[in-house]
């Protein structure tokens, strides 16, 4: 498989480390639990909408794919986002160390979106006003989600677009970066099986930076001082997809951290929401991907 620049770009560790408040911060229940699938992790935290025909935030949490992570550190932001008046969806899915890893883990998520409109149908919000959120990990996922109209047809992943805008946090965007700059301990590599040059083919098929341009709106917001998902990832993504003619636009946060864009109480916050509305309010869709990547 050629490599990319996503590929080969050099990892400067420096970055400082922050807070990890949010992740074990109590936060109020869903007020509803759904299920997409038969699996015990198959399930979905709903916060319904206070109106009728509002936007869908999905978010998928991170935690480098990793089982010992779940859904419940999103809590504190999916209970803002709903005093926002949207309908949040927050999905688990099967995560390395507990069945996860490939495939599990993509079919999982690729049930969960497919989830979405149903969902707001059944809540009376709006399935064509969908953004798919994606925090770390989570990044990767949505990414890759919205990108499945471009995996080869004979995919049992592939799907037409789904007309969902995307948002980023602090996003897993690059797998192959991943794997070179070995973050948090070979992660990539036991979500995927093996290194690129061992499983070059899954990697074709889960890294978004190889299913571009995928014709999806997406912005990325990434922390300067970002630990553990370094910025030049998302760097390295949003230039190759501006070049290849996806809407996708990049905002870097001075000073945050890893963990503050999904932090309600970061001064950051303002800036999520304000992605968040910008996506609902102005469809997804840009861009030519509209053929497999692998055509």
């Amino acid at each position: 498989m050629a490599g990319s620049v996503l590929d080969s770009l050099p990892y400067d560790g420096g970055w400082c480390a922050m807070g990890r408040d949010v992740l074990t911060r109590p936060a109020p229940p869903p007020p509803c639990t759904e299920r997409y699938g038969r699996h015990g992790e198959h399930v979905v935290e709903v916060w319904p909408a206070p109106r009728a025909r509002a936007p869908v935030v999905l978010v998928v949490h991170g935690g480098f794919w990793r089982a010992a992570y779940d859904r419940r550190h999103l809590r504190p932001m999916a209970h803002a986002l709903a005093a926002r008046g949207y309908m949040v969806v927050v999905p688990e899915y099967r995560r390395t160390g507990a069945g996860g890893g490939w495939p599990g883990t993509f079919d999982d998520i690729a049930a969960a979106t497919d989830a979405v409109g149903p969902l707001a149908l059944r809540y009376d919000a709006d399935p064509a006003r969908q953004v798919w959120a994606g925090h770390s990990a989570g990044g990767h996922l949505v990414l890759w989600a919205a990108a499945r109209h471009r995996l080869p047809a004979r995919s049992r992943w592939h799907r037409p677009p789904a007309g969902a805008g995307v948002l980023c946090l602090a996003g897993c965007t690059s797998l192959g970066l991943a794997a070179l700059w070995d973050l948090d301990g070979g992660a990539v590599r036991a979500l995927l099986g093996g290194a690129p040059a061992r499983v070059p083919q899954r990697y074709a098929l889960a890294d978004p930076g190889w299913l571009l341009p995928a014709g999806v709106r997406a912005r990325l917001l990434h922390g300067t001082a970002d630990a553990q998902v370094p910025l030049a990832m998302s760097r390295a993504y949003a230039a190759r997809a501006r070049r290849l003619g996806d809407a996708v636009t990049l905002e870097e946060l001075p000073g945050a951290d890893h963990f503050a864009p999904i932090d309600p109480r970061s001064p950051v916050w303002p800036r999520v929401l304000a992605a968040v509305a910008d996506l609902a309010d102005t469809g997804a869709a840009a861009g030519p991907g509209v053929r497999s990547a692998h055509d």
